[in-house]
């Protein structure tokens, strides 16, 4: 594989951020607890990417997931 081919990753503000992340990361990130993540992902609550049996979350659609149901503050 070249030394450009990033597959894995992708640059985040110099930093090589994942694209997916398991659900212990994602369950952690969130600050959530594991438990909760599961039912939001089996209810269709939370974003995540389905790999043959296993289940995936990309950080930018979680960070995208909370921009959206963040209430805006009106002045």
């Amino acid at each position: 594989m070249s030394e450009t081919a990033k597959p894995a990753s992708v640059e985040d503000g110099g930093l090589r951020a994942p694209l997916l992340i398991n659900a212990r990361e994602a369950a952690r990130l969130l600050g959530l607890s594991e438990r909760t993540l599961w039912s939001m992902t089996a209810s269709g609550e939370i974003p995540h990417v389905r790999i043959r049996r296993s289940v995936r979350y990309s950080p930018h659609d979680l960070a995208a997931w909370i921009a959206a149901k963040t209430r805006k503050v009106r002045h």
